[in-house]
């Protein structure tokens, strides 16, 4: 049977309280290896799901989209990775046509003038080259958590992404941030050396900063924005889980 014609309400509960390593050994068997994409920003839940997905499939598609706005010690964090595991990402930039006139209008800092000028730059970065990716696939895997934000709190593991006309699979949604670190230091897991000077949501260097203890843990990522905006529309919330 394939995965199209299993239902997904049925699936969230069977597998809600299995580890990673079975959700994503169900999808691979589903829906097949070449056709299952993790999505990788390097965060400490993409490294996890690394980890995991590399013990599975040695060859396993993992890709990651270059905005060129990168803190350094994520670019380093990508090599020590790669090193770490014998494998190459599979690297996704902006189209030079769409990134120069809108810097050449807008300036390099655009993202701070208002929401539309900093969501038209995350479309540009982030979004189209998402699309160019997902377009070869079935299934994406992320390392998205309930806990992790207002506008995620209600994602499930199996889900259907009505953007992209795809499945997508979140094997740690229900996980704490305490339960993912454990695993790093357990599998002794390279990580962006960040999280150690309070940074707990790292993206683009100039929409990311440290937070203070007790705030939310996307609170360092796009600051100056009410909590409820805070996507950069790789997440959309328009999804239905069958």
């Amino acid at each position: 049977m394939s995965i199209d014609k299993l239902d997904l309400e049925l699936l969230n509960n069977e597998y809600k309280d299995k580890s990673p390593f079975e959700i994503i050994k169900y999808v691979y068997d589903k829906i097949g290896a070449s056709r299952v994409v993790l999505a990788s920003s390097l965060s400490i839940e993409d490294q996890l799901l690394t980890d995991i997905l590399l013990k599975i499939d040695n060859k396993a598609r993992i890709f990651f989209i270059d905005t060129g706005r990168h803190f350094q010690s994520t670019y380093d964090l990508m090599e020590r990775t790669m090193r770490r595991y014998h494998f190459n990402y599979e690297v996704y930039t902006p189209e030079s046509q769409d990134l120069e006139p809108l810097i050449r209008e807008y300036g390099p800092n655009l993202f701070y003038q208002s929401v539309d000028l900093r969501k038209k730059c995350c479309e540009i970065r982030k979004v189209k080259p998402l699309k160019r990716v997902l377009a070869t696939v079935d299934g994406w895997i992320c390392g998205l958590r309930r806990e992790q934000s207002v506008t995620r709190e209600n994602i499930n593991i199996f889900e259907w992404d009505y953007v992209h006309s795809i499945y997508k699979i979140n094997p740690i949604a229900f996980w704490t941030e305490d339960m993912v670190w454990e695993y790093i230091k357990k599998e002794n897991i390279p990580y962006n050396s960040l999280y150690d000077k309070g940074f707990r949501s790292i993206g683009c260097q100039p929409c990311t900063r440290a937070v203070k203890p007790g705030e939310d843990v996307r609170s360092g990522r796009w600051w100056w924005e009410d909590p409820d905006k805070k996507e950069c529309g790789l997440h959309v919330q328009k999804h239905i889980t069958l």
